[in-house]
């Protein structure tokens, strides 16, 4: 790595003005997914046959509360053989019941597996699509920890769905069931008052849809702060998360330094903000207990409460209240399905926050910084590289090269200098397409795909001979080829280890990982190659088998190497320098719709 990096200017993420975007940008977001998603057509039908076997199961409850009158009188009768009778419908109907109980069950599953999958997979085809990852870390909050988001917070939303979706269309289908029955069964009660009659059609419906909705007013009053206090301990878990991660990749530095100390302050921070979070969630949770709990006990005695006048002026039997007990508590549970799950419904909409505001993100991410003006791309037919009055914008000012008009032909080794803070790393993103910010015109070589190396090489999961051929290399290079250019750059050792998978970056040094970053270079033999500070730390015997390298390899390739200019001449004989535009104004926020719950301060991206 560099020994001076331009952080003034680069390591400063654009920050994005936060939006909160609503409920109906979020469910609108969710559904473009699913509708996109390979797996649509299983989901539909799978919701298909949840929905038949919901309908089925609200049959056989119909046929279990009408069993209730004639069991519970053939009781009060004290008749053993109708009473056997009843036991033996009752295994019937409970029988079948529970087989649809196991198949909403398994049903439940395979929907929650494959909405994970549709979600997880439509996000990460958006976090990858190209230069898409890299202006999304850039755009303040909402790009922060988008592990988290893909993984743990699409997980939960898809769990947290398939619950209470489900749930809903069960409580729904059980009211329709029931509601007819209650209305029928309680058409007939008449009140006597001083001897007056007074008949209220559909009593215990409308005492069922009064007391529901009396009690999910109270609980929506008292457990909407979940919302946002969910929120914002899925933020909080996810800062810890990432702070443990940093600690584990630099336990060898932290220990150098002797940071245990600081970081362990860090840590107990952390943890102190995430502990913050959940005690305020408990607190809230405990509010919403008083009224659901309280509720609860209430409704055991409620059903019967509301018919027992009409029970003890003898207009009903013992079995016809407890069928009508029956048929309220179905129609009363469906009611209060709000209030049984008003935590998960408040759990379930602050994760939908965060998953369908980071896919908002990923999309509008594309459009930022709308209003300013973009750097022109074009293509050159005689096969050279042009720059005509470059200027790359950046929220400090802009970076530009002295020369307003160049021309870099195929075969040039040109080196591009700069002071520390000029903008180095930042036009070499500007080059790559990752940054358009800017004014001026990049003409690219028609018909070539430049490489280019960063200062910190990337290297995939899987085998050296894997690392060596990403990505759409030329024809894999043999063994021998391989061998011989490792052992030219001075990583022979690793020649017997081709087919070995590991984890390159951790096992070798930084010097060791860019030389392997040359000899990829040196096997997949591009006619353009764009290097950005990749040679500055590299000592003089290192440096020399580079140049080496690259001269036997790449003879014909056009090489812009951007750095300090420390150089042997003789490779790089022409030299260009970008200098700081002070004059020039500077890049303004951009506004992506995001469900941050503070606006995203203006923080050092972390370096490797």
């Amino acid at each position: 790595m560099a020994d001076q990096p331009d952080n003034a200017v680069h390591s400063r993420p654009v920050v994005a003005a936060v939006e909160t975007s609503s409920l109906r940008d979020q469910v609108t977001t969710i559904k473009q997914a699913l509708v996109g998603s390979p797996v649509r057509k299983w989901l539909l039908w799978t919701s298909v046959g949840i929905m038949a076997v919901i309908i089925a199961t609200s049959v056989g409850q119909v046929l279990l509360n009408r069993w209730n009158q004639p069991f519970y009188d053939a009781l009060a009768r004290r008749d053993m053989a109708a009473f056997l009778h009843q036991l033996l419908v009752f295994a019937m109907i409970a029988g079948g019941l529970l087989v649809f109980n196991i198949g909403q069950t398994w049903l439940n599953q395979m929907i929650r597996l494959k909405l994970r999958e549709a979600l997880t997979l439509d996000l990460i085809d958006q976090w990858m699509r190209p230069a898409r990852a890299f202006r999304l870390a850039n755009a303040g909050a909402i790009g922060v920890n988008p592990d988290q988001r893909m993984q743990q917070d699409a997980a939960h939303l898809s769990d947290l769905s398939t619950d209470l979706g489900v749930g809903l269309l069960q409580s729904l289908i059980l009211l329709v069931s029931f509601v007819g029955v209650l209305w029928e069964l309680s058409s007939g009660f008449v009140f006597h008052i001083n001897g007056w009659s007074l008949a209220i059609p559909g009593y215990m419906v409308w005492a069922a849809f009064l007391y529901a909705g009396t009690a999910s007013w109270l609980s929506w009053l008292v457990g909407r702060p979940l919302i946002h206090l969910n929120s914002d301990r899925y933020t909080r878990e996810a800062e810890l998360r990432s702070s443990m991660v940093r600690v584990n990749e630099n336990v060898d530095a932290i220990a150098l330094y002797h940071g245990e100390a600081d970081a362990k302050r860090r840590l107990e921070l952390d943890l102190g903000t995430v502990l913050g979070a959940m005690r305020r969630i408990y607190t809230a949770q405990i509010n919403l207990s008083w009224v659901t709990d309280t509720y609860g006990w209430i409704t055991v005695v409620a059903p019967i409460l509301v018919a027992s006048p009409v029970y003890f002026s003898g207009d009903i039997s013992f079995g016809g209240l407890m069928m009508a007990v029956g048929a309220f508590n179905q129609v009363h549970s469906s009611l209060r399905w709000f209030i049984n799950n008003i935590g998960s419904i408040a759990d379930w909409r602050a994760t939908l926050m965060r998953v369908a505001d980071f896919r908002i993100a990923l999309v509008e991410t594309d459009a930022l910084h709308g209003t300013e003006k973009r750097i022109t791309f074009s293509e050159n037919a005689n096969g050279s590289m042009t720059f005509e009055n470059l200027q790359v914008a950046s929220p400090e000012g802009c970076a530009k090269l002295a020369d307003q008009h160049v021309e870099i032909r195929t075969g040039e080794r040109v080196m591009i200098t700069g002071e520390p803070g000029a903008g180095k790393t930042l036009f070499f993103r500007a080059i790559a397409g990752l940054w358009p910010w800017g004014s001026g015109k990049i003409g690219m070589p028609a018909g070539e795909a430049p490489i280019f190396v960063p200062r910190v090489p990337y290297f995939p999961a899987g085998t050296l001979r894997e690392v060596l051929d990403h990505p759409n290399g030329v024809a894999p290079a043999s063994d021998a080829e391989i061998s011989a250019v490792l052992a030219e750059v001075g990583l022979g050792r690793l020649s017997s280890s081709l087919d070995r998978t590991a984890r390159w970056e951790r096992e070798l040094g930084d010097d060791e990982q860019r030389s392997l970053a040359f000899a990829r270079l040196a096997l997949r033999k591009p006619k353009w190659v764009i290097i950005d500070e990749a040679m500055d730390a590299f000592d003089g015997p290192t440096l020399r088998r580079v140049l080496l390298v690259l001269e036997k390899h790449l003879p014909e390739a056009a090489i812009l190497n951007i750095g300090r200019g420390q150089h042997n001449n003789q490779f790089f004989p022409r030299g260009l320098a970008i200098v700081k535009d002070s004059g020039a104004p500077a890049l303004k926020p951009a506004r992506v719709r995001a469900g941050a719950i503070e606006p995203p301060p203006v923080a050092t991206r972390r370096k490797k």
